[in-house]
C-alpha cells in the first residue's frame, strides 16, 4: 500500500491555490476517476478517494493550516481520518457533484433521518425582570409530527411500498456519453419508497403546523442579546430525526432611573447646594427599595458614592455588582429677600476670606522673589 502523497501534489495545485482553484482541480480529477466511469478499476477508485481526501483537507482553513504546518501527522488529532468509502464522499460533496455534472451523484439514496430546523424568538422584557429573573410564556408556530400517522405520512392501516421505478435504491441509471450515471429517482425523490395512501391529516407530509405555548424561565442577570436555548422546541425532525431547538433572544427595555454597565448600575441624585455644603442623609432608590446615603459636608458636583452588592447578579457566579451614585447640585432660582440677604452676607464673608488668602499668596511670592 502506497504512502500518502502531498495533497497539493494530488490536486496538482500550488500551495497558495485559492478556493476556486482547489475546486476546479478537484472537479477535473473527480470526473476523470469517477467510479461510474471506471467500473471495476481499483486504481481509479483509489485516485478518486485520494482526490476527495485532499480536497476535503485543503478547502477547510483550519485543516489546511494544520496540514501546512505539520503535514499528515498534524491532522491525526483533528478528528479527520479520511473517507470510509464512496458513500461518505458523495454525502460530503453531493452539492458539488450536482454543480459539476448537473445531477446528484450519490448512490443508494434512501432518505436518512434529518434533524429539525432551529427556531428563533425575540422576547422583550423589563429592566427589573432582567435584574431579578422572571418566568413567562411565549407563543410560537412550528411543525410537529402528525399524531394521526405518527409522522410516517401514511394513512392508518397502510404502509409505504418499495418504489417500482428504482426498486428501492433511490437512484435510476442514466447514460451520458460513454458512461452510466445514477441520478435521484424522480418518483420517490431518492427515498426508495413511496406512499400509495397518504395520511389525510398531513397530506402525506408526516408533519402539521401547530400553535404552541412554551414556558420560558429567564434567569436573573440577563442582558441585551442574551440567548436562551430551549432544547427540542424547534421544528420536528424528518424521517424520525430529532427536533431542532428554540433560541430565545432577550431584549431589555431601558429604565428611567438606572443605567446598566456589565453588572453595575448607575444613577444620578440631585441635592441642594445647602445639602452639599452642610451635609445630609438622603434616601436613594435601589433595585431593592430605598436606602439611606450619607452626604458629607463639602460634597462637590459630580462626586460619586457606591452601594456595594446592590447591582445586577452575574449569570455565571450569582455575585451582584454595585450601584454607583453620582450627585448633582441644584442651584436655586427663586429666592425671597431673606434668602438673598443671607447669601449676600455669606458671599461677603467668603470674598473676605478669598481676598485674605490672595494677599498671603502674593506676599509669599514677593518674599521668595527678594531672596
Amino acid at each position: 500500500m502506497r504512502g500518502k502523497r502531498d495533497y497539493y501534489e494530488v490536486l496538482g495545485v500550488e500551495k497558495n491555490a485559492s478556493e476556486a482553484e482547489l475546486k476546479a482541480a478537484y472537479r477535473k480529477l473527480a470526473l476523470q476517476f469517477h467510479p461510474d466511469r471506471n467500473p471495476g478499476d481499483k486504481t481509479a477508485e483509489d485516485n478518486f478517494k485520494e482526490a476527495a481526501e485532499a480536497y476535503e483537507v485543503l478547502r477547510d482553513p483550519q485543516k489546511r493550516q494544520l496540514y501546512d504546518h505539520y503535514g499528515h501527522q498534524g491532522l491525526e488529532g483533528s478528528g479527520f481520518s479520511g473517507f470510509g468509502g464512496f458513500e461518505d464522499i458523495f454525502s460530503s460533496f453531493g452539492d458539488i457533484f450536482e454543480d459539476f455534472f448537473g445531477f446528484r451523484s450519490r448512490r443508494g439514496g434512501r432518505s436518512r433521518a434529518q434533524r429539525g430546523a432551529d427556531l428563533r424568538y425575540d422576547l422583550t422584557i423589563g429592566f427589573m425582570d432582567a435584574a431579578f429573573g422572571v418566568e413567562t410564556t411565549i407563543d410560537i408556530d412550528k411543525h410537529v409530527n402528525c399524531e394521526t400517522c405518527d409522522g410516517q405520512g401514511v394513512a392508518p392501516g397502510t404502509q409505504t411500498e418499495t418504489c417500482p421505478q428504482c426498486q428501492g435504491t433511490g437512484q435510476v441509471g442514466r447514460s451520458q456519453g460513454f458512461f452510466t450515471i445514477r441520478t435521484t429517482c424522480p418518483q420517490c425523490r431518492g427515498a426508495g419508497r413511496f406512499i400509495p395512501h397518504p395520511c389525510t391529516q398531513c397530506n402525506g407530509q408526516g408533519q402539521v403546523l401547530t400553535h404552541k405555548t412554551v414556558a420560558v424561565k429567564i434567569p436573573a442577570g440577563v442582558d441585551n442579546n442574551s440567548r436562551l436555548r430551549l432544547s427540542g422546541e424547534g421544528q420536528a425532525g424528518m424521517m424520525g430525526g430529532p427536533p431542532g431547538d428554540l433560541y430565545v433572544f432577550i431584549h431589555v427595555q431601558p429604565h428611567d432611573f438606572f443605567k446598566r454597565e456589565e453588572n453595575h448600575i448607575y444613577c444620578q441624585i440631585p441635592i441642594s447646594f445647602t445639602q452639599a455644603i452642610l451635609g445630609d442623609a438622603i434616601e436613594v432608590p435601589t433595585l431593592n427599595g430605598n436606602k439611606s446615603l450619607e452626604i458629607p459636608k463639602g460634597t462637590q458636583y459630580g462626586d460619586v458614592f457606591r452601594f456595594r452588592g446592590e447591582g445586577i447578579p452575574s449569570l455565571r457566579t450569582g455575585r451582584r455588582g454595585d450601584q454607583i451614585i453620582q450627585v448633582t447640585i441644584k442651584t436655586p432660582t427663586h429666592l425671597n429677600k431673606k434668602q438673598e440677604s443671607l447669601l449676600k452676607e455669606f458671599a461677603r464673608i467668603e470674598e473676605g476670606k478669598i481676598g485674605k488668602r490672595l494677599k498671603e499668596m502674593f506676599k509669599g511670592a514677593a518674599a521668595k522673589a527678594m531672596q
